[in-house]
C-alpha cells in the first residue's frame, strides 16, 4: 500500500527547515509523521507566542541540564534539588525505572524520602543486565549507612518485578528493609500513566518484600 500523502515529508511540499523540524518531531513518543506535521504547522502559525519561546527553553534546557551524579535524576543543578533538601528523609529511598517515574511519584506528594534512579530495567530479551544499570551506585549509598528503607517503585510489568526481585536478593545481606509498591498498580502498567490517586494508594498500600 502506498504511503498516504500525509505521511510524506519532502523539501518541494515544505521547505528543508521544515521538513528537518517535522522529522525531530516524529521521533517524540506518541508522535507519528502525520501528528508531527499538524504539530509543525501549529508551532509556526503560532511563531512569536509558541515556536520561538520554545526553541529558547529548548536551547537554556539544552545548555544547563544535568543528571544528578547521586541519583540519577534531570535537573540544572548537581546535586539535583531533591537531593539537596535538607527536608527530605534521607533514610528511605525509593527506587523507580526513569526519572519519568520520578516526576509522577513527586507530582502525587505520596514520598518524601530521596530517589534513586535505575536508568532501565533487566531484560535479557534487549540485553539490559545488571552492570547497565545504576545499581551498583545504589549500593554505594546504602553501604554508606543511614538509610533504613528502600521503596522498590519499578513498573508492574514482568521486566520490572523481575528487576525488582534482584534488587531485593542484593539488599537482603544490607540489614535495610525493602519493599514494593503493592494496591492500585494494574499488571502492566507504568507509574508515569497513573493518575494521582492511583499511584497515593499504592504508596500507602507498600508491603515488606
Amino acid at each position: 500500500m502506498a504511503p498516504d500523502v500525509t505521511d510524506r515529508m519532502s523539501d518541494s511540499s515544505s521547505g528543508r527547515e521544515i521538513d528537518r523540524l517535522i522529522q525531530l518531531l516524529a521521533k517524540l513518543p506518541g508522535l507519528g509523521p502525520r501528528s508531527a506535521r499538524r504539530a509543525a504547522l501549529d508551532l509556526i502559525k503560532k511563531r512569536d507566542s509558541l515556536l520561538v519561546p520554545l526553541a529558547d527553553a529548548l536551547n537554556k534546557t539544552a545548555a544547563q541540564v544535568k543528571i544528578c551524579s547521586v541519583c540519577g535524576n534531570i535537573d540544572t543543578i548537581d546535586p539535583c534539588g531533591i537531593c539537596a533538601d535538607g527536608r527530605r528523609d534521607g533514610g528511605s529511598i525509593c527506587v523507580v525505572e526513569e526519572v519519568g517515574d520520578l516526576w509522577a511519584l513527586e507530582r502525587a506528594s505520596v514520598f518524601r524520602g530521596r530517589y534513586h534512579v535505575l536508568g532501565g530495567i533487566l531484560s535479557a530479551l534487549d540485553g539490559v543486565g545488571p552492570d547497565d544499570l545504576n545499581i551498583e551506585s545504589l549500593m554505594s549509598r546504602v553501604a554508606k549507612g543511614g538509610v533504613k528503607e528502600v521503596v522498590l517503585a519499578m513498573n508492574a510489568t514482568v521486566d520490572g518485578q523481575a528487576t525488582a526481585h534482584y534488587l531485593a536478593d542484593r539488599l537482603s545481606g544490607t540489614g535495610v528493609q525493602t519493599s514494593r509498591l503493592a494496591h492500585g498498580v494494574p499488571v502492566g502498567g507504568e507509574l508515569d500513566y497513573l493518575d494521582d490517586g492511583t499511584l497515593a494508594a499504592a504508596f500507602k498500600s507498600r508491603r515488606p518484600t
